[in-house]
């Protein structure tokens, strides 16, 4: 609904998708200015204030003037009575979404005070790129029994990080399969991506293979089947 009533708001926070609305600044500021015409009117000052609420501690001023010429941008407006309607429309679903955020960090929470009880969250939580929450997804889908999978490469497999070859006369192709655990898939992305940021073995080989030729995403899975495998054989 905001994307097509008040595209501005979604420019204040870079947003190209929904899901910025779910950051506690957004939502904020939203609560703030639920209408263009309230967005447009809102002060510097007003804007960093609500930031502060949120939690935003660093760069506040920087930020509150950005979004505050954002949501200054010229846009297509509805009559004042339509837009009334629909900022009472997104207060409402604010109210819903500020539920929804609370209970998801809430069960946040306990999953990471459960995980930090688990014997194996020191080894899990060694490895640059997995803290409480991508290391208790992990340990999740992998599982605590030891037997579960014969080797390193049938993890592998599992999370679909190893590549497949596949060669048909004097064709090869080398692929990622398509058929695993898209929980796991998902959050190995997530951990190779923090942990090339953040560490600089991981950076530097990450960095190897894209001047190697690999695109973005198949460096990051390379990275992701290179510490899976180290953490099986640590666990």
């Amino acid at each position: 609904m905001l994307r097509e009533y008040y595209p501005t708001f979604l420019e204040a926070f870079a947003g190209k998708s929904a899901t910025n609305l779910a950051s506690t600044e957004a939502r904020a500021v939203l609560a703030i200015a639920p209408t263009p015409a309230l967005g447009a009117a809102l002060s510097k000052a007003r804007i960093a204030a609500a930031l502060r609420r949120a939690g935003r501690t660093r760069y506040v001023d920087q930020a509150a003037a950005d979004i505050k010429a954002a949501l200054r941008i010229p846009q297509l407006r509805q009559s004042a009575l339509v837009e009334d309607a629909f900022g009472r429309q997104a207060l409402a679903l604010l109210a819903t979404l500020d539920a929804a955020c609370s209970g998801a960090d809430d069960l946040g929470a306990a999953a990471a005070d459960a995980f930090r009880q688990h014997p194996d969250y020191a080894i899990t939580t060694s490895f640059p790129g997995l803290a409480d929450s991508t290391g208790a997804r992990v340990l999740a889908e992998i599982g605590d029994d030891r037997a579960r999978f014969a080797d390193a490469p049938a993890l592998k497999a599992y999370a679909s990080s190893a590549p497949v070859t596949r060669a048909s006369g004097r064709s090869i192709s080398v692929t990622y399969r398509r058929v695993k655990n898209d929980r796991l898939a998902a959050v190995g992305w997530l951990w190779a991506f923090i942990a090339a940021t953040h560490c600089e073995p991981a950076k530097a080989h990450y960095r190897r293979r894209r001047d190697h030729g690999d695109r973005h995403s198949t460096a990051l899975r390379h990275l992701f089947n290179r510490m899976l495998g180290q953490l099986y054989h640590c666990l």
